[in-house]
Formats: C-alpha cells, structure tokens, sequence
C-alpha cells in the first residue's frame, strides 16, 4: 500500500511569530483529533507544551478526553508568537501509518517562502529526525557541518536569514524518551530569567 498525499494543513503563520516549528508530515487524518498540527492524540507535543508553559501536560486536553482542544491550542500558538508546517509539502506514504520511516518525500517545503512571512522568527525548530534531515539537505551551502543532536541548537543562515536551528526529539511516543524528559529539552526554547 502506498499512497501520494498532498498536505492537508495551510501554514500556520501568525503575526508576530518568532519560533517556526517544522515537523515532517501529519498522520493520516484517521488518526487526527483536531484540524491542527500535530493533530493525533498519541502525540506528546501539546502535552509537552502544556508541560513547558503551565505545568499540566492535560492543559490542551479537550473535556472527556481522547482530543485536543483545537481552539485552546490555536489561542496560545497566537499569544506565544508560534508558527508551524512541516518540511514535506507532498509525500508517498509508503504504509498507512504516521512512521516517519514510511513517508517518501516527494515536494519538500519553501522554507525561505515561509520565513518571508514571518520577519520577526528567529528560531527554527525541527521535531524528530526526518524533519531535520530535510531541513539540514534545504539549507545547502548554509548548512552546518551535521545535523545538531537532538536537544541542542546551531546557529545558521537559512534562506539569507541568521536564525537559530532547534533539533528538538521528536514528540512520537514511539520515541524512547519520557515525557519530563522531552518537556525538559523543549523547555530550552524559552529560558528562564532571573
């Protein structure tokens, strides 16, 4: 089974956002709970975030469970200035599954066309390794010498920007990293002040 998807998603790119999360593609829509990014419930982002901002990972868990609260998440994503699509702009899923390691990507994402929307972003951030990869092959010439390990950061220029390039894990529970420990390293993103 193999199947050529275009991205269902328009790019979420609200004023004033200065982070430009990347993931690679989204799941299926069978397994979607909101019309959002990182839309399917196994997925730790919005608990991350929940985690990180107000320390509840239930904060965008919608009342009854099993869905996020889409119109939560859209209102804090605006407020927090954050901007989100993926580096995959048309793909073959090669299983029906949201394994990374069954997308083929066909059309990668104008990155530069994204970051000319928003100029006030100086932050990109990659969530898993395919997401990475694919953004580390569009900066080319600009890229660094290798792909930061995950949780860490290089400073680049992307698309003749100086921005600075989060390789965050990636928020699939498939990932073997707990969730404290994921929310720890996307906790970097907005240090604390004194």
């Amino acid at each position: 089974m193999s199947s050529e998807e275009s991205h269902p998603l328009e790019p979420f790119l609200p004023p004033g956002a200065r982070i430009l999360f990347l993931g690679s593609f989204p799941p299926p829509r069978a397994r979607w709970s909101m019309d959002f990014f990182y839309p399917n419930f196994n997925n730790d982002f919005w608990r991350i975030m929940g985690l990180v901002h107000f320390g509840d990972a239930g904060r965008f868990v919608a009342p009854g469970g099993r869905r996020f609260n889409c119109e939560a998440v859209v209102e804090f994503c605006r407020g927090a200035g954050l901007a989100f699509y993926d580096t995959a702009s048309r793909v073959n899923r090669l299983k029906d599954n949201a394994s990374d390691a069954f997308l083929q990507i066909l059309e990668p994402t104008d990155v530069g066309a994204l970051l000319s929307q928003i100029p006030e972003c100086h932050t990109v951030v990659t969530t898993g390794g395919k997401a990475s990869e694919q953004f580390f092959e569009l900066l080319g010439a600009d890229s660094p010498a290798a792909v930061p390990a995950p949780g860490t950061y290089a400073d680049v220029v992307a698309f003749g920007r100086a921005v600075r390039w989060w390789r965050m894990p990636s928020t699939s529970r498939a990932y073997p990293l707990p969730l404290p420990a994921k929310a720890a390293a996307y906790a970097q993103l907005w240090p604390k002040t004194q």
